[in-house]
């Protein structure tokens, strides 16, 4: 039954890789299952065999998905299904069609969908490297013209040592997250997150892994020679295109270098559109389609703006391939926010917003690994008005996720520790004006928000985007570059971290592959613009506030013993909802005894963590308190002295001289200071009033004596009481002095303090 299924097996990183095909997924175009260790993952190609009536780009859509019987798990919500992408699909769907792009010929037009669905993940071997190596296989099994294969490796750093393909357990200790794809020749993508390394680790790292995925590509080809489809033939220029392209030359292209010589966007946008709205008019009259000659259009205008820069050594703007645009750096822009800042350099502007929350405001994420919590979040706005459209708006996509994921990377390696500063952190950036590189923008602004709202952040962190332009004659690497010359440009090279190294690093390119050469070019150039920007963002802060905004929580961290845990939350959290009512604060509870108290006023975070302590507190003997009396009986009183505890004052213990009756001293809400005498046979709290100066809280046992005011009668007494406690207990149900039947717990204390409840009439 399947007579074509074929399998490649090899040894990668010290686990086994396998791809098999033939046996899933017959009727797609390519279907590739991709196994690592016991992660699987089934990558499939369609490719649509016409073009659309006028479509003048190629539609390329990749998605990657994780269903969560993968990991042996039920979705989570109402419906029990897997719903929207989460973000890290959205982010791996990205990374695969990020290299595997560029390698499709130039004019193909067909619509290709490529779909990696992880089947099952063992929890040790991250199924995204997996899914790139699959799609790459399916992409060239497929027939669909593909100028491939590809091959993709994570790198990590560990102990100074590159490890490939690190497992789980393996990445919590690495200094460096780094995915590389290429082909045989050179590198294609980069994504990574650093612990601050240098440029020339990072280029090792790079090349580390374009090496270690060569067997890749070799198995792959060897899988291909036994199980490609025939090829589809490549679409070649006719003689009308070629004719078209010659007379939008003639037409347009004077136009065009004059427009490209205006420095300011909008009014070189301005400029361009009327050069190319001319054309467009005359060349309709000559019979040619209008999205064709919008294609010519669009290949003519990179021809004059490449040359341009590689000719004269000047670009768009007037600047030379290092210059920095000018910058300005502004913090505390915004009244009542805990921290922001507004980054300007050239027409890119990102407001960065910082906002500091406690541990309820973590997010929960519902991963295959497990669920776990993030406390730093970083969100990227890109609306339309930053350059000047009118256009949708609604839920952030592919390209704002992941411009915020790498400001992410970028930021987070410099981020205290909980332990250190237990806040969660919540960054948004709004892109109000962009001409190039926004994502590297919300790196400054983003740093600088933080540290105007208090967070010790050790250094600031900066990030630069750096282009490029090749030809065959020559090449120019372009620092801190537009938006044009991203679009026209060959590559989009962006470069983040601190004055002692790399945080972050991201390359896309749109050629088939860059040299280590350029690579090393390009990391030079961006540490000199990234110093530069360092510098002008310290005009604005050069260290972190000194405390948080008067806007911010204040989080107390306390430990208390974990048994004492419940009864800080109380039957049904009924403890900790009176304490954060009371006194307006945030509690957060942690399984090891850590609780953070949150609160904006001083006094309310003192009300709750004195509460807490006098909860979990233990009365110690000889340790002097102050009290409240709530309860007095012919015998003594009740006084509550620590949290809820309550204990006995005798009468013998009030005051130095004879008391002939309790409330000739003490009533029900009087302020008083006691001594913890000791505790009875039962563990109750013996307390005195009268060894303690009740006006200065000063120990006078050595004034009064240890017996004083009747001294001996009063210890008679207190011997008596025990007495009869005794022969109480041998006739049956115990009563209290009262004639109350005494109960077996002790119950919630009421806001009034007192105990009822505590014991029960019959």
């Amino acid at each position: 039954m399947f007579d074509n299924y074929f399998r490649k097996e090899l040894n990668w990183g010290g686990r086994t890789l396998v791809l098999e095909t033939g046996k899933m997924a017959r009727q797609a175009d390519g279907a590739v299952l991709a196994r690592y260790g016991d992660t699987v993952v089934l990558c499939t190609v369609v490719g649509a065999r016409n073009v659309k009536p006028g479509q003048d780009f190629f539609p390329l859509s990749v998605h990657y998905q994780e269903k969560t019987f993968a990991a042996g798990k039920i979705p989570g919500g109402f419906f029990k299904r897997e719903g929207r992408p989460s973000e890290k699909e959205v982010l791996t769907s990205r990374l695969i069609d990020r290299p595997v792009r560029p390698l499709f010929p130039e004019g193909f037009r067909n619509e290709v969908q490529v779909v990696a669905t992880v089947l099952s993940h063992d929890l040790e071997n991250d199924p995204d490297m997996v899914a790139m190596v699959g799609c790459s296989a399916a992409l060239t099994i497929s027939g669909i013209p593909f100028l491939g294969p590809i091959g993709g490796a994570r790198v990590g750093y560990v102990d100074g040592q590159y490890v490939l393909n690190p497992t789980a357990e393996q990445r919590k200790t690495s200094k460096l997250d780094l995915v590389v794809a290429g082909t045989t020749d050179g590198v294609l993508m980069v994504e990574s997150e650093a612990h601050e390394l240098s440029e020339e680790t990072m280029l090792g790292a790079v090349t580390f892994g374009h090496q270690s995925f060569q067997p890749v590509i070799e198995a792959i080809i060897a899988l291909a020679e036994r199980a490609a489809k025939d090829p589809w033939p490549l679409p070649e220029a006719s003689e009308a295109e070629r004719r078209l392209a010659q007379r939008v030359a003639e037409i347009a292209r004077a136009g065009l270098a004059e427009a490209y010589r205006e420095p300011l966007k909008q009014a070189r946008q301005d400029k361009v559109a009327a050069v190319k709205s001319a054309a467009k008019t005359e060349l309709k009259v000559e019979g040619f389609e209008e999205n064709q000659i919008g294609a010519a259009l669009k290949s003519l205008e990179a021809d004059v703006v490449r040359n341009a820069i590689l000719d004269t050594g000047r670009r768009i703007d007037g600047r030379d391939t290092r210059t920095v645009r000018p910058i300005v750096a502004e913090v505390n822009v915004l009244p009542r926010t805990h921290g922001s800042a507004l980054f300007t350099r050239g027409e890119t502007q990102a407001l960065c917003v910082a906002t500091l929350g406690t541990g309820e405001d973590e997010q929960i994420i519902d991963a295959l690994e497990g669920e776990y919590r993030e406390s730093f979040l970083l969100h990227y706005n890109f609306p339309p008005y930053s350059v000047g459209e009118a256009g949708r708006m609604g839920s952030p996509g592919r390209r704002e996720i992941g411009h915020g994921k790498l400001a992410w990377r970028a930021i987070r390696p410099l981020l205290p520790a909980k332990e250190q500063f237990p806040y969660t952190l919540r960054v948004v950036s709004e892109i109000t004006e962009s001409n190039g590189s926004s994502s590297m923008a919300t790196v400054c602004g983003s740093s600088l928000a933080l540290m105007d709202a208090g967070v010790p952040l050790p250094r600031s962190v900066a990030g630069i985007a750096m282009g490029l332009i090749k030809e065959d004659r020559a090449f120019a690497v372009l620092s801190d570059i537009l938006g044009d010359e991203d679009h026209l440009g060959d590559m989009d090279f962006k470069v983040a971290g601190t004055d002692q190294g790399i945080t972050s690093l991201q390359m896309d390119i749109t050629i088939t592959s860059i040299t280590p050469e350029i690579m090393q070019i390009a990391l030079g150039q961006a540490r000199d613009g990234r110093l530069h920007i360092l510098g002008e963002m310290a005009k604005a802060l050069t260290r972190s506030r000194e405390d948080v905004s008067q806007n911010a929580p204040r989080i107390t961290v306390i430990r208390v013993p974990k048994d004492k845990i419940r009864d800080i939350i109380g039957s049904g959290g009924k403890v900790i909802r009176e304490i954060t009512e009371v006194t307006g604060t945030k509690i957060d509870i942690e399984d090891d005894g850590t609780v953070k108290v949150a609160a904006t006023e001083e006094k309310a975070a003192k009300a709750a963590i004195d509460w807490i302590r006098g909860i979990v507190a233990e009365p110690e003997v000889g340790v002097i308190y102050d009290g409240k009396v709530v309860k007095t009986t012919d015998f003594g009183a009740f006084v509550n002295f620590l949290g809820s505890r309550d204990g006995l004052v005798h009468i013998s213990e009030l005051a130095a001289g004879r008391v002939n009756k309790t409330t000739d001293l003490v009533d029900v809400g009087h302020a008083v200071k006691v001594k913890v005498l000791g505790f009875d046979d039962r563990g109750k709290v013996r307390l005195s009033m009268r060894v303690v100066d009740q006006q200065s809280g000063e120990d006078i046992t050595d004034k009064v004596g240890p017996k004083g005011g009747g001294g001996e009668r009063g210890e008679r007494a207190e011997r008596g009481d025990r007495d009869r406690d005794r022969d109480r207990d041998r006739r049956g149900p115990r009563r209290d002095r009262d004639g109350y039947r005494e109960r077996g717990d002790r119950p919630e204390r009421s806001e009034g303090g007192s105990n009822e409840g505590e014991r029960q009439p019959e």
